[in-house]
């Protein structure tokens, strides 16, 4: 387990900035109270097989006793980078995409389970969506009772989905959280 170079943070903070805009600085900046420090501790960016974790550096510290091919996870991933070079997000991340998401589109109850099956999200089945959404934002998709299902990303903006018709595609689907059911042995 390494730390990020400069290439592979950038690409994981306009990942993330897409989705949190500027909440990012509150991910970087969380205090960990994990470990026996006596004040908090942070929380840093971690690579391991091409996978990247957002874990607190007291417990960075305690797993430098085991050796890399032993360790197989540690913290929460948040992603992982393609062979080719580019960084997705993976469906782990979504509590930290929730809790700092500014973009977010909340779904009606018929819709949710073809959401949760890899569909896109269409119009008729918004329930809500926030204002001031532009093309191609990341956005959190939410339950009617504020459980996050996914993210994805907005095809159209808010106001062009006002206007549309209730079959055109809001919502790109990326994950959600259908996922650890449909991939269980990827993931």
């Amino acid at each position: 387990m390494r730390p990020l170079d400069e290439q592979e943070t950038t690409q994981v903070f306009e990942k993330l900035h897409k989705f949190v805009g500027n909440n990012l600085k509150n991910i970087v900046e969380n205090p960990s109270y994990e470990g026996t420090d006596n004040g908090p501790g942070r929380y840093c960016f971690r690579l391991q097989r091409n996978r990247v974790y957002y874990v607190s550096e007291s417990l960075v510290k305690r797993a430098t006793n085991i050796k890399r091919d032993n360790l197989i996870s540690l913290g929460t991933q948040i992603g992982k980078f393609t062979k080719g070079g580019k960084f997705h997000l993976t469906v782990q991340c979504l509590g930290l995409l929730a809790a700092h998401s500014k973009h977010k589109v909340w779904l009606k109850p018929t819709s949710e389970m073809s959401f949760l099956y890899g569909n896109n999200v269409l119009k008729g089945g918004v329930g809500r969506i926030t204002e001031s959404i532009s093309d191609h934002d990341g956005v959190v998709v939410f339950s009617m009772s504020d459980v996050p299902l996914g993210f994805g990303v907005a095809a159209k903006s808010t106001q062009d989905c006002r206007k549309m018709d209730p079959n055109g595609i809001v919502v790109l689907h990326q994950a959600d959280i259908g996922e650890y059911l449909r991939m269980e042995d990827e993931l």
